[in-house]
């Protein structure tokens, strides 16, 4: 009796996903529980477990493709004796597409007899003003080429651009020449590296963002660090790092300016009284925020240890979509990469982002006196449409106020 393999619930607001890499082949002995492939969502790459033993006779959804809740991706059948089934699935799988042939062919036709032609420049301005691409306006030029004269019409017509839940359709680029194009490598973006670029996107075009920037003095929590790092790591099993500081000064400024910590709904604003703070993390699949939940009633200790095992997930691949929804807040740290100074982007809806950077003495002046201190630049985003210069500002001073004098996290002051 065959098992069917088929897309699990992938998490709120999440329809759909992208076959991933395939760990096992057609013919393989399969073990229940064992991972058989990866499915990349728009926000995380989750592994679909093996639901029974056996042996898997069939992939139906390839690497590359998208499938949607509930789809078959593949079979598996009980028992060794099922291997000898899997070189006539296979092959029946391949004599599918051949008979299909004949029918395929009159769409490819027209496939070929559509324009190749790349619009001209002056309608190629009009498209990016007007967010659209060449595949929207019907081209009245020689091969079908799109004219300026095209996306004017279109735009009177009232062609507009796809909804943000579609996936960016971005206009192909000029043709590379022939010296360059044998040294190119073309690769399609991953569903996460898509989502990052929609959303980040988004947030330029829809918030009116602003940054407001300081410099923090980080003297006493590094003397503080130092002191106490190796107690801290016995006591409590991870090491005391500067994120356990900074979220702790970010959830303090937040209760003190709370438009910091709200969104814009339509016309209603809504104020969460409640932190739950994102920490930007860097993989080697993209960027992902995952969510400290209610950080304002932690203690560093208990920051630190949630960051970390968020950051294990992260690297691992093993983030749950929990993990990453319902953030009032981000913290993204350029630092760890060298970097001096930024501006962060918006991590809609939220309403603040505040960057992190890399920590260097320099020469400040301290009671009239020119002294070497190890300094760090702030940078704080905001949507002014939801927060005012005075309040960005004020937050910023309050954060950079709790890390020259830590002291102040410990007595909630």
């Amino acid at each position: 009796m065959a098992t069917e393999i088929r897309v699990p619930t992938l998490g709120e607001s999440v329809s759909e996903a992208t076959v991933g890499t395939w760990f096992k082949k057609v013919g393989d002995a399969i073990k229940a529980d064992e991972p058989l492939l990866e499915l990349e969502t728009d926000k995380v790459t989750i592994e679909v477990p093996a639901p029974s033993a056996g042996v898997l006779t069939e992939i139906v959804a390839q690497a590359g493709e998208t499938v949607g809740l509930g789809a078959l991706l593949g079979q598996i059948a009980a028992g060794a004796g099922a291997a000898a089934a899997a070189p006539a699935a296979a092959a029946e799988k391949k004599a599918e597409p051949a008979a299909a042939a004949p029918a395929a062919q009159p769409a490819v036709a027209a496939a070929s007899a559509a324009s190749s032609m790349p619009p001209a420049p002056s309608a190629g301005k009009l498209l990016a003003e007007n967010n659209l691409s060449a595949d929207q306006v019907d081209g009245s030029g020689k091969r079908g080429q799109v004219l300026k004269g095209d996306v004017l019409a279109a735009v009177a017509k009232g062609i507009s651009a796809p909804a943000a839940s579609e996936p960016v359709k971005v206009q192909a680029r000029a043709p590379s020449t022939t010296e360059d194009v044998v040294r190119e490598e073309r690769v399609k973006m991953t569903r996460l590296r898509q989502t990052i670029a929609r959303r980040l996107k988004d947030a330029q075009n829809t918030a009116a963002m602003l940054t407001t920037y300081n410099e923090v003095d980080m003297s006493a929590v590094m003397s503080l660090r130092n002191r106490y790092k190796d107690i801290f790591e016995k006591k409590h099993g991870v090491k005391l790092g500067f994120m356990g500081f900074f979220t702790k000064a970010v959830t303090h400024a937040l209760k003190e300016i709370p438009a910091v910590n709200a969104e814009i709904d339509g016309t209603d604003v809504i104020y969460k009284n409640f932190c739950h703070i994102g920490v930007a993390v860097g993989t080697d699949k993209g960027l992902v925020v995952p969510v400290v939940r209610d950080a304002d009633q932690m203690s560093i200790a208990e920051i630190e240890k949630d960051i970390g095992r968020l950051g294990k997930l992260a690297r691992d691949g093993q983030l749950s979509m929990a993990d990453m929804q319902g953030g009032t807040f981000t913290i993204s740290n350029g630092g760890v990469y060298g970097s001096l100074m930024s501006s962060p982007i918006l991590n809609a809806p939220q309403s603040g982002i505040l960057g992190m950077h890399k920590i260097q003495d320099r020469p400040v002046v301290v009671g009239g006196q020119i002294v070497i201190r190890p300094m760090m630049y702030l940078a704080l985003s905001y949507d002014h449409r939801m927060v005012d210069g005075k309040e960005a500002v004020t937050f910023l001073v309050r954060v950079k106020d709790s890390l020259e004098d830590p002291e102040r996290l410990v007595l909630d002051l």
